[in-house]
């Protein structure tokens, strides 16, 4: 029987989608039911607590969740979620109510054995709650009390070669797609760059010494299935320098209706005759597509590798065969100065081990963010304020037509002083021919 009255979070279950409502109170009788079974370290209670704060906070219209202060395990700064209720006498059950980050295996590929191992780990000493995953990648675990964390990091590490995950003014846990393990688009393996990334940068995924958090994702190709364009600090997103390789004879089968576009997607829909016209060419964000005698052609030169047209025609066009990655830096969400996506730092990196290419940026990156960033300035809003210039300054990368976002709107040029030095007596148009060289 519930513990406390929720006739508000009840109304969460009416709706015609699976409700967490009913999750939490089928998982509150579990745990009833249990007791004889699990030797639970914290009160058998706290699903029903989850409810009633939660009823609470819709009653009162603010949050009973106070500032989540600082907590952790011995020798990391980084894993663990303080949380603290305002109101631990009427529901002890999550007076303390810290979440976990634990380290998610690249491509998120796990063997039942250790799901059951994890499961019962965080049903004794937890919630038994969980997030799988969080926004970041993590497995997430929801709620504890604060003599269950060093037994549950003791248990992670010593038993099940686990480690914890990123929280806090530091790297946070790098996450990538499935990559070339199951997606014929991938252009390199995001599993092999997003484990050495995570072993290569331990210490700044645990020991926080940034001025705010930095986020790594890995996208095998333009798709961008991770999203990383829109929420990493520094994002790898999968690309190829070479044509797009073309099948002609499966180009006339889209056409003459003999295959289907976008590779068979919303089949049960009528979407009438395919026009390649209207679907492909016309689409085409740089127009460098035409269909013409029965013939397509693209003009890679202008091709930005948007995958649009290959995801519509996957029988037809096929990523290149000169593969790598590109690297954007800057995105992020909405907390200080505005959404921003990431920008193109550097086009083109072939990705081979041991990653010396990679890590040289992102160290030359992190020397200039540590260096100049304020405190929980992301790096986004450092290159907006000192400008992308000074970032390929002190990456020293040298400028190409990619970085240019839009044309100049200053109509004035500063030229630095060991340009000018010892003055130019010559004409002004030989003295910008020289600066061009």
């Amino acid at each position: 029987m519930a513990k406390h009255k929720t006739p508000l979070l009840d109304q969460l279950e009416s709706g015609p989608w699976p409700s967490f409502v009913s999750d939490i109170k089928q998982h509150a009788e579990v745990r009833a039911k249990n007791t004889q079974k699990v030797n639970y370290q914290i009160p058998v209670d706290v699903c029903d607590d989850i409810l009633g704060i939660l009823e609470l906070s819709f009653k009162h219209g603010r949050t009973h969740w106070k500032h989540g202060g600082i907590v952790g395990v011995f020798g990391y700064g980084g894993g663990v979620i303080g949380r603290y209720c305002d109101v631990p006498e009427m529901f002890p059950g999550v007076a303390h109510f810290h979440t976990l980050r634990i380290n998610q295996p690249a491509g998120k590929f796990y063997k039942t054995e250790y799901l059951r191992q994890l499961c019962d780990l965080w049903d004794m000493r937890g919630s038994g709650v969980t997030n799988m995953h969080g926004s970041t990648g993590d497995i997430i675990l929801l709620g504890t009390q604060t003599a269950q964390l060093e037994e549950i990091f003791f248990e992670l590490t010593h038993n099940m070669n686990q480690d914890l995950g990123g929280s806090g003014s530091n790297l946070r846990t790098p996450s990538d797609c499935i990559g070339q393990a199951r997606c014929e688009y991938a252009c390199y393996d995001t599993q092999a760059l997003c484990h050495f990334l995570t072993n290569q940068y331990q210490d700044e995924l645990h020991r926080p010494a940034f001025p705010y958090k930095f986020k790594f994702k890995l996208d095998g190709c333009p798709n961008c299935c991770v999203a990383s364009i829109a929420r990493a600090d520094m994002s790898f997103i999968g690309t190829w320098k070479d044509d797009i390789k073309v099948d002609q004879a499966a180009v006339k089968g889209y056409v003459g209706g003999e295959f289907k576009s976008n590779a068979g997607a919303h089949s049960g829909r009528n979407w009438g005759p395919f026009d390649i016209q209207k679907e492909v060419i016309g689409l085409c964000p740089t127009g460098c597509m035409k269909y013409e005698g029965g013939k397509l052609s693209i003009n890679n030169r202008e091709c930005t590798r948007c995958m649009h047209c290959i995801n519509v025609m996957p029988r037809a066009l096929r990523i290149g065969d000169e593969r790598g990655l590109s690297i954007f830096v800057g995105a992020k969400a909405p907390i200080l100065d505005g959404a921003q996506m990431g920008s193109l730092l550097v086009p083109f990196v072939p990705v081979e081990e041991p990653y010396e290419e990679i890590t040289e940026v992102i160290e030359a990156v992190w020397d200039w963010w540590m260096e100049e960033g304020k405190n929980r300035e992301r790096l986004g809003e450092l290159i907006k304020r000192q400008g992308f210039q000074k970032m390929l300054e002190v990456t020293n990368i040298a400028p190409v037509p990619q970085h240019v976002q839009e044309p100049r709107h200053n109509p004035y040029i500063f030229w630095k002083e060991d340009e000018v030095e010892g003055g130019w007596s010559g004409d002004i148009n030989e003295f910008r021919k020289h600066h061009q060289r």
